[in-house]
């Protein structure tokens, strides 16, 4: 092997560590935590090192991604209101009654302060923690001051190291969540390849969940991508690599849309081709697609040149030759020809997704639609309408100032030692509903006895501090590496990291396992009562009304569709809002329907209907989505008078205003006729837009019978 071969393989691997998203925030971790504890370990102040990590803790699960401004702007938010937390307590601890009155009233708020954004809810979160960390300090100095400063220094140490780390590399987190959304995207196309099987005879069942569940996820990363995006975007507008990964965004839309297109039912397609190699050319053309997305991916993720493979010319020309032996069944060959020209678009677009000049005379028109908040209006606007007790944020706030309430009754009667542990538990513990709660109480308990069963042992073979600080800093960086996957370990880690602390200034490992475990089994056992007694938020009781916008959303998507065919393609910010909501519908219901399935005392009768609605409307969305990807061809004025009609019947249908009478098979009737009869006198678009109406016109009548089921039942 050549000097040169070498150093670039390398190269190659030091890009591929250096641009790992776990190696670099591993780093920023460990940099943060040794900081917190070898620095006055050195320094001789060896009980300053539980303030400093905690502070280091707090601020780093306060942390949100965005660009260096509103860095600047968050860090000072966030000591403000860590700040302000920290002193509460520490001001009002030695008076019961006025601490009581702080603790209930400061919950209430930073917990409302959620309907600001996520930003401002991921801060009033760290104040509340921060303020759980104070309380759980209070006899480590005998000063007022020490134990604040410390740990709003751990914080502002944190913030530092993360703002050089941002300041070296800017935008590395939108890559990673382009790169992202480009995986989810391909292993959605592998799961769309799986509808193109000749022998498949069972209704695309099992095919059509997964894809519904790829789609979910898919649509999860586009959110994340474009909240990135629109955080860089007005910082570095200017700037090449800003507008190539807003076009590629673009791109993972456009191909989104026409992939999730459905030009035919995909069983009648199986058994009409049961005995070509059509569809299984349909199925390789879609799975290399999928392998393009992926390679997409790792290019994004590791600041790689995408080259597209040149094979595909190849595969669509003997894909042309094969659908051209059903010449002779029009309907067949034209329904073949347009799922063809679809997958091509979407090779088209691969093809030049490096290409930003062709990209942006495509985009001219499109924004990212802005959804952040705007003064202090806005702010007070926002806060206003979830002061009712319909608003679960509300009422979560007021069950969280309970919970918060009822630990301190408990510690102050019992006087367990760190009772403080019992609101720190609640705090992480106590979600909105009722599933997720119970889901995190059992990891917590579980994670908690994992790692007292490994601590103990451990601080009896490593007695000696510095090994104890190596410790704290290994259980601090695993707890964050597992916190956003394995609950379970993170519990376990976190709970290391507070044995090595403890055991720093001479608490026994026994006593500190004892309290720990008291106190977790009390906060869950709170925050359970909670979630169950206290304006139980059951998500069955949101079914009605999901289904009824995700029946509105999918009327107004037709409808937008049906004008652009009049009025030519537009992907401006408004449709692509439109066509957003229709798909994250559909994913908030499945959503929904997976934590109703935790829910005691659900139907099992109505989860399996809401299933099979998802499925359903999935499909009514694919045929929708078909029209949106040839709204760029034009259609005869009759067609347009006809596609009015259909969209003015489906509406009447899903929205409930109409009972499924004659009207429904007479225009279903009268389509087929157009079809069958007069299909040499319209356009091959004309054709693909009548096939489309009949489709939707075909399932419209369960999917609203579906509907009417679910939410008479729920009302």
């Amino acid at each position: 092997m050549s000097i040169k071969s070498i150093l670039s393989s390398l190269q190659t691997s030091f890009k591929k560590v250096f641009y790992h998203s776990n190696m670099l925030y591993s780093i920023r971790i460990v940099i943060s935590l040794a900081g917190s504890t070898f620095i006055p370990w050195y320094l001789g102040n060896i009980k300053a090192v539980i303030p400093l990590t905690l502070g280091v803790v707090a601020a780093a699960l306060t942390e949100i991604d965005t660009r260096l401004l509103y860095r600047v702007i968050n860090l000072v938010l966030t000591l403000f209101c860590f700040a302000l937390a920290i002193f509460s307590v520490q001001l009002l601890f030695p008076y019961p009654i006025l601490f009581i009155i702080g603790l209930v009233s400061s919950t209430f708020l930073f917990t409302i302060l959620g309907s600001l954004g996520q930003r401002y809810g991921v801060i009033a979160f760290g104040s509340l923690l921060i303020a759980a960390y104070t309380m759980l300090g209070h006899q480590l100095f005998d000063d007022f001051y020490t134990q604040p400063l410390l740990l709003l220094l751990g914080a502002i140490w944190y913030n530092l190291v993360s703002f050089t780390e941002s300041l070296i590399q800017p935008i590395r987190t939108t890559q990673e969540s382009l790169s992202v959304t480009f995986a989810k995207l391909a292993t959605y196309l592998d799961a769309k390849a799986t509808f193109f099987d000749p022998d498949e005879n069972d209704g695309f069942k099992i095919q059509s969940r997964q894809l519904t569940d790829s789609n979910d996820q898919l649509i999860a990363a586009l959110n994340q991508t474009k909240h990135s995006l629109f955080n860089r975007f007005k910082s570095f507008r200017g700037q090449a690599h800003i507008r190539m990964m807003l076009n590629s965004y673009f791109v993972a839309q456009d191909i989104h849309e026409r992939i999730s297109a459905a030009h035919v039912n995909y069983q009648v397609l199986s058994n009409q081709l049961k005995h070509s190699d059509i569809l299984f050319r349909f199925s390789h053309i879609i799975h290399l697609q999928a392998q393009a997305c992926q390679k997409l991916s790792v290019c994004f993720k590791y600041n790689q040149t995408y080259h597209h493979d040149a094979s595909f010319d190849k595969y669509f020309k003997h894909l042309e030759e094969a659908i051209s032996h059903v010449e002779n069944n029009t309907r067949l060959y034209n329904v073949l020809t347009l799922l063809m020209k679809n997958l091509e678009n979407i090779n088209l677009l691969l093809a030049n997704i490096n290409n930003e000049q062709q990209l942006s005379s495509q985009y001219t028109e499109r924004q990212l639609i802005d959804d952040q908040l705007y003064g202090l209006t806005d702010a007070w606007q926002r806060i206003r309408q979830n002061f009712t007790i319909k608003s679960p944020l509300f009422r979560h706030a007021v069950r969280m100032s309970l919970v918060f309430l009822v630990g301190y009754f408990i510690i102050q009667m019992t006087e367990i030692q760190h009772g403080y542990w019992i609101i720190l538990t609640s705090l992480f513990v106590c979600q909105p509903n009722y599933s997720t709660t119970k889901y995190r109480l059992t990891l917590r308990i579980l994670g908690t006895i994992g790692g007292i069963m490994l601590g103990i042992p451990l601080t009896y073979l490593l007695p000696n501090v510095e090994a104890q600080l190596v410790l704290i800093v290994l259980s601090g960086w695993l707890f964050f590496l597992f916190k956003n996957s394995q609950y379970a370990y993170a519990t376990a880690f976190i709970t290391l990291l507070v044995f090595f602390s403890f055991g720093l200034v001479g608490e026994s490992s026994l006593s500190v396992a004892g309290a720990r475990m008291i106190a977790t089994i009390i906060g869950c056992a709170i925050a359970w009562l909670a979630v169950t007694y206290i304006w139980p938020d059951w998500k069955f009781r949101n079914l009605s009304k999901l289904i009824k916008r995700a029946c509105e959303d999918d009327c107004h998507y037709l409808s937008l569709i049906g004008m652009q065919y009049l009025s030519g393609k537009s992907n401006d910010a408004h449709y692509r809002e439109v066509r957003r909501r229709v798909h994250e519908n559909n994913a908030d219901l499945s959503s929904l329907v997976s934590i109703m399935t935790k829910e005691p005392h659900v139907n099992q009768h109505i989860i399996e209907l809401a299933f099979r609605f998802i499925t359903i409307n999935y499909t009514l969305i694919s045929y929708i989505s078909t029209l949106a990807a040839h709204r760029d061809k034009p259609i005869s004025l009759t067609i347009l008078n006809l596609f009015d009609e259909v969209n003015l019947l489906i509406i009447d249908v899903l929205n409930g205003n109409k009972t499924l009478d004659r009207q429904f098979e007479t225009m279903k009737n009268a389509i087929n006729h157009l079809i069958e009869d007069d299909s040499e006198h319209f356009s091959h678009n004309d054709t693909l837009v009548l096939q489309q109406l009949l489709l939707i016109l075909d399932i419209v009548p369960q999917t609203a019978q579906l509907a009417e089921q679910l939410i008479n039942n729920q009302e």
